[in-house]
């Protein structure tokens, strides 16, 4: 009987395919491929794990978030209000001051005209003493004239102070 290559090759698979068999290498193969699933599925489900905790996470933190930035508002406008009402109170204090200070200036411009009149007024006097002397003196002589001298500059004196 004449065998050709292409028999021979069909013998040759099927010993292979038998000793293949016979060591349980098919077992072994599903066992290897049911482990690797199953590493798979155990590696997916703690990813998926990993994903919920990390979608959790970044909510926390968002909301987190939205509130620091609700109480940097809040803080901001309390300041701000703040500032507006310390404002309105230096204006107010700034505005007393130059009242008071006016106040006190007019009062010393005020004490400062009645010292320059009443300086004015007796240095008037003086000088109206001294020119009524000196006419006096020209006019009137004798111890008369020294007794109404004395009597006049003094009342003089008395009525311009």
């Amino acid at each position: 009987m004449a065998f050709d290559a292409t028999f021979y090759a069909t013998v040759a698979f099927l010993i292979l395919v038998a000793a293949l068999i016979w060591i349980k290498i098919p077992t072994k193969l599903n066992g290897a491929l049911d482990g690797r699933s199953q590493r798979i599925r155990t590696e997916l489900d703690e990813a998926r794990k990993l994903r919920e905790e990390a979608q959790l996470l970044l909510a926390d933190y968002q909301r987190k978030r939205k509130e620091a930035e609700a109480e940097a508002a809040q803080v901001l406008e309390s300041a701000k209000a703040e500032a507006e009402r310390i404002t309105a109170a230096a204006h107010a204090d700034i505005e007393e001051m130059i009242a008071r200070r006016t106040k006190t200036a007019e009062a010393k411009i005020a004490q400062a005209e009645s010292q320059a009149v009443a300086e004015v007024r007796a240095r008037a006097a003086d000088v109206a003493i001294a020119a009524a002397t000196d006419i006096l003196k020209a006019k009137v002589t004798g111890p008369l004239a020294d007794t109404l001298l004395d009597q006049g500059i003094e009342a003089a004196k008395a009525r311009l102070n």
